[in-house]
């Protein structure tokens, strides 16, 4: 037999042996009070790469002792649908045995693919389980959304990759320095697979160098890439916290967003047009030089383009926030692109998420996020536009000359208010 990946061999055979997802798995969450009574529902995983789809779909048919069937959306049609009845079929009428079926990508079936499996979901010959990467409000069919429960499965934190890279060496009988292992699941960026896949690599150099440094195990993550999708729902995710940061005169949550975003891969034209769009939307004619400069900074992309207009494009960014432009946002771009290599990628969160349908709206997005425009100074006191977790960090320092001396008198007022907020 070909040797297994060291992720696939290291899969979770127990429901105690997953690491992460507490709030489906918890002993009182009803997710898991379902699966241990040994009840089988039709349901979708959306959540990013590495954090436990694919187990969780085999721990269901396990716990349910249900005839476990998987099909990838990229690769299978409709053809592998009805095969995949046939044998559902066949297993009922000789065993008496339920089926369920785990169709990874499920968003990259079409509608007529979707639709193939609602009779089977509707008389019980199947019990369907999606794995999605993107939103389902906008990948998947009403119809199949409303036989199907979404459950969200979250990125998996750098302690809960830690222990994963822990069981991991132990059953190899292998030890890691602790800065070793920290720079391993922090390069993994919530992805127990990508992890895995890391500490792979890193068990084959073993048996090849006499002693193991840090700086081998930096050689095996560099180049690593964030989580983003660029059509996906985390980009909108994304789109939408540097849009409300801006709003809400953060310039510094901002620069963080914008680095976020084209660190990863995002088009800077787009970036651009959605600048100008700020520009007139929550500045306007209070200070009509923010349309001017957005524009000007959408020409400077277009005409010199990556890397070099990225900083026109940050220059823009902090004057729409607090009016600025200086080589202080040479500066700060500097120091956040340096700041987000450093902490990783963490989840926009979600009181800063958009919400524009009603299963989102259920999932808390936007719950709790106060609207700037309301608020007297259109300014929200103390109000986070940051990730969770992460204390907010100050990159943008205007200086003591032109325009620069009002900013710094503006960012001392809004400062005022947070205190005074505080006081009461």
């Amino acid at each position: 037999m070909k040797p297994q990946p060291l992720a696939a061999a290291l899969r979770p055979q127990t429901l105690e042996e997953v690491v992460g997802q507490s709030h489906l798995l918890a002993p009182n969450k009803p997710f898991r009070i379902t699966l241990e009574k040994g009840q089988l529902h039709s349901c979708i995983f959306w959540g990013p790469p590495g954090t436990g789809k694919t187990t969780l779909a085999q721990l269901m048919a396990q716990k349910t002792s249900s005839h476990f069937v998987q099909l990838s959306a990229v690769f299978s049609g409709v053809k592998d649908i009805r095969d995949t009845v046939q044998e559902a079929q066949n297993k009922w009428d000789t065993l008496g045995q339920k089926t369920l079926l785990f169709v990874d990508e499920i968003h990259r079936f079409n509608k007529a693919q979707q639709d193939a499996f609602l009779p089977y979901m509707e008389n019980g010959l199947l019990t369907m389980i999606g794995a999605t990467t993107e939103n389902p409000s906008f990948a998947l069919n009403n119809a199949l959304l409303s036989r199907a429960k979404v459950y969200v499965l979250k990125s998996l934190t750098e302690d809960e990759i830690r222990l994963i890279l822990e069981r991991a060496l132990q059953v190899h009988h292998q030890v890691l320095p602790e800065e070793q292992v920290t720079l391993l699941a922090l390069a993994a960026d919530g992805d127990a697979r990508r992890a895995l896949n890391f500490l792979e690599m890193v068990l084959a150099l073993m048996e090849t160098v006499e002693s193991l440094s840090l700086e081998h195990i930096q050689e095996i993550v560099q180049g690593f890439v964030y989580r983003f999708d660029k059509q996906g729902d985390i980009f909108y995710d994304f789109i939408s916290a540097l849009h409300k940061s801006v709003r809400g005169s953060d310039p510094n949550a901002a620069l963080y967003w914008l680095t976020r975003m084209l660190d990863a891969g995002c088009d800077p034209l787009y970036l651009a047009r959605r600048i100008v769009r700020m520009a007139t939307e929550d500045i306007g004619n209070a200070d009509p030089r923010a349309l001017t400069l957005a524009l000007e900074a959408w020409q400077a992309v277009e005409r010199l383009g990556q890397p070099e207009g990225e900083l026109a494009l940050a220059q823009a960014i902090v004057y729409l926030s607090i009016a600025a432009k200086s080589n202080a946002v040479y500066l700060a771009y500097g120091k956040v692109r340096a700041f987000v290599k450093a902490t990783g990628g963490l989840e926009v969160p979600h009181h800063l998420r958009n919400a524009p349908t009603q299963l989102m709206r259920e999932l808390n997005y936007g719950k709790e996020y106060r609207y700037a425009h309301d608020e007297p100074h259109a300014y929200v006191p103390c109000e986070n536009y940051w990730p969770e977790g992460l204390k907010p960090q100050v990159f943008y320092e205007p200086t003591d000359r032109g325009l620069e001396i009002k900013m710094a008198e503006k960012l001392a007022f809004l400062r005022k208010l947070d205190k005074e907020y505080h006081g009461n």
